[in-house]
């Protein structure tokens, strides 16, 4: 008998210890791409290399301005855990690999259950060549999502924000 953990709780743990070093004071989520069960890269959220993060600013400007979560993510500090992820490999090695995906709520470290890229991380996805996306609801349930499916259901055409 196989007592081990199946291998996408596997990497979305890996996704989530990655989360750790996110500098948001909002919400905290981690990123792992994987290619034939190799990692190829990982990504936290936090802002760009050299500017202040909100940990150290002690403030969100989303969470003052009362943005809902999904919205206006121009105003966010923070290089997505996805964004950072892909821009940490290349696209030879994307090409048809998994993207695991964990959030936390940082004042709770409750997961944040039916999170999704935003729709910006959502068009990065796509250029990059990534297949599929698992995104963790709790410790051990997620959700599957091909990428293809952004493709053919452009929410942006019906101006649709927010996930």
């Amino acid at each position: 008998m196989d007592n081990r953990r199946d291998k996408v709780n596997y990497y979305l743990d890996m996704a989530e210890t990655a989360l750790e070093r996110s500098t948001c004071i909002r919400r905290m989520f981690g990123a792992v791409i994987v290619k034939n069960d190799e990692i190829i890269s990982t990504g936290f959220n936090g802002a760009p290399r050299g500017r202040a993060n909100c940990c150290d600013l002690k403030y969100c400007l989303r969470e003052k301005l009362n943005i809902p979560r999904g919205e206006r993510y121009e105003m966010c500090r923070s290089v997505h855990a996805e964004q950072n992820a892909i821009i940490s490999a290349s696209r030879r090695d994307m090409l048809g690999a998994t993207l695991y995906l964990c959030g936390k709520e940082y004042k709770t470290g409750e997961y944040i259950e039916g999170s999704n890229p935003c729709q910006m991380c959502k068009r990065v996805i796509i250029n990059s060549g990534i297949k599929d996306i698992y995104i963790r609801d709790d410790k051990d349930h997620y959700r599957h999502i091909m990428v293809d499916e952004y493709v053919k259901n452009d929410e942006t055409l019906e101006g649709k924000e927010g996930y």
